[in-house]
């Protein structure tokens, strides 16, 4: 080659390097921007119950991996789902909208069929639209439609494994791609269901175990005398038979936590991954899941924070589900053009001045302050449940604020409701059929009717025993109680706020 054509190569190469520097550039920060987002994890178990866990006190109960995972975040002990039933909580989770909002009243499934209104977006939608997540699910969804509830990908393995549920997510979070990831996992346990152990004359619930266990998975035993029986719960064989199967099921589902965790640390990924632990509703035992009483609402809640910010901190601030998606919208940062759809929504179908579908913004607030430690300003939580299965309408609606909490029974006029599976249970059947008919605290009869209004002092009262709703030194307080729901309601547009006027 001549010298000139050397040259000449020299300053086309330089100059086709000046051309793709910036562009070259500007890729790798947007690159690195995306990278820089935090990676999210949402495990959501299915009716765990408030302490039923080793951080959380229960010393009979193995589940070192959600102990680990509390050592190294944020561990709530006021966290609380707004509705105590697994596919209204869920609808909660994913959008920060309660349920009596959105038309998600109870179960979707089967002939049940509530279902989300089309014109809601929920969490992956808005981490994929707003902020370039890659989104994947696996286990158990239970909320509808799926048009709202999207995920780019749809892993399947056996709910009752969490081990295989987290093998099947191996690739998606190991992948080299730049973009940042939000992993929905839930299991099935530890859920009621596979039948009654029939090798135990009880009858207990097997709560999805098998006598030869799961692939992958060590079984835990513990013996009936072991367990812990809350004081919600009446202290017989049938109860500590069935709070075995539970145990059971509470580890298998820990040992699915303990392989997501490996996997994120194997991949990488693990410091710069915000992890969420939670159950959808209370443990799956008259008492707890479906009623509005602590040891139904009242859950689990750990979030490891992305770089390991606040490691072993414990918040005793009132939160619930309806957070969740603020948050993980704002450390995502997907929360202002969120609240925006939404402000924009509620201007759409407010339809001038006519009752709109929405207020102005999620019905959560992000607790990335929370999680920093920066003190709580509003200490109060609010529920609202209405169904489980269709057949049991029951609408209920509770304020917690400082040590006192307001139940209102809506329908009390109504004998209270069983879930199919909780009715059949070893544990209430066998206190139906006994002499003194106590359920834990309760008698069946005060379980199953109950007053319009419950208020309580959880301080002094923590199994919600002795209601003060008719005592009348307690009436200023019942009134102020009154009046936080009446302004909640309102502000969540619920169309149960009505019955205040018309009954």
């Amino acid at each position: 080659m001549k010298p000139y054509n050397h040259i000449a190569l020299f300053f086309i190469v330089l100059l086709g390097w000046s051309c793709a520097t910036p562009s070259s550039e500007n890729a790798a920060s947007e690159d690195n921007e995306i990278s820089d987002k935090p990676n999210i994890v949402v495990i959501v178990s299915d009716d765990h119950g408030s302490r039923d866990a080793g951080c959380y006190g229960n010393t009979a109960i193995q589940t070192p991996n959600i102990d680990y995972l509390a050592s190294e975040g944020v561990r709530f002990t006021n966290a609380y789902c707004t509705t105590p039933s697994c596919s209204a909580s869920r609808s909660v989770i994913l959008t920060g909208l309660y349920n009596h909002a959105t038309g998600h009243f109870g179960h979707e499934h089967s002939y049940n069929h509530f279902s989300t209104y089309d014109h809601v977006k929920s969490l992956p939608v808005f981490l994929e639209e707003y902020s370039g997540y890659r989104t994947a699910r696996v286990g158990k969804y239970h909320v509808g439609p799926e048009s709202v509830y999207k995920f780019q990908k749809v892993f399947n393995a056996n709910g009752r494994n969490g081990v295989a549920m987290a093998d099947s997510v191996k690739s998606f979070i190991h992948s080299k791609n730049n973009s940042p990831f939000f992993l929905y996992y839930c299991t099935s346990d530890p859920h009621r269901g596979g039948g009654t152990v029939e090798s135990n004359s009880l009858k207990p619930d097997a709560f999805g175990n098998k006598p030869n266990g799961y692939p992958g998975v060590k079984k835990f035993r513990v013996s009936p005398e072991e367990v812990i029986v809350p004081s919600y719960l009446p202290d017989r064989p049938e109860t500590r038979a069935e709070l075995v199967e539970y145990y059971e099921s509470v580890s298998r589902m820990d040992q699915g936590v303990g392989q997501i965790i490996k996997h994120l640390k194997e991949s990488g990924k693990w410091d710069n991954t915000v992890v969420v632990y939670i159950s959808d509703n209370g443990i799956a035992f008259p008492g707890a899941k479906t009623n509005l009483y602590q040891p139904g609402t009242r859950l689990p809640c750990i979030i490891k924070n992305a770089k390991g910010a606040q490691k072993g901190a414990v918040r005793e601030q009132s939160i619930t589900w309806a957070d969740l998606t603020p948050t993980l919208l704002d450390l995502g940062g997907a929360l202002q053009p969120a609240q925006k759809y939404i402000a924009d929504l509620f201007a759409k179908r407010s339809n001038g001045g006519r009752n709109p579908m929405f207020v102005d913004g999620f019905h959560g607030s992000s607790l990335v302050d929370i999680l920093q430690g920066e003190p709580v300003v509003d200490n109060e939580a609010f529920l609202s449940h209405t169904f489980h299965e269709i057949t049991m309408y029951y609408p209920m609606k509770s304020v917690i604020s400082g040590d006192y909490k307001l139940i209102w029974n809506v329908a009390h006029q109504l004998p209270y409701p069983h879930a199919s599976d909780l009715w059949k249970s070893a544990t209430w059947q066998a206190t139906l059929k006994s002499a003194d008919q106590l359920y834990g605290k309760r008698t069946v009869d005060a379980y199953s009717f109950r007053d319009q209004f419950e208020l309580y002092n959880l301080k002094n009262d923590p199994d919600e025993v002795t209601n003060l709703a008719n005592d009348k030194n307690s009436w200023e307080i019942l009134e102020n109680m009154k009046a936080k729901l009446k302004s909640f309601q309102t502000k969540t547009n619920d169309p149960w706020k009505s019955k205040w006027v018309h009954e």
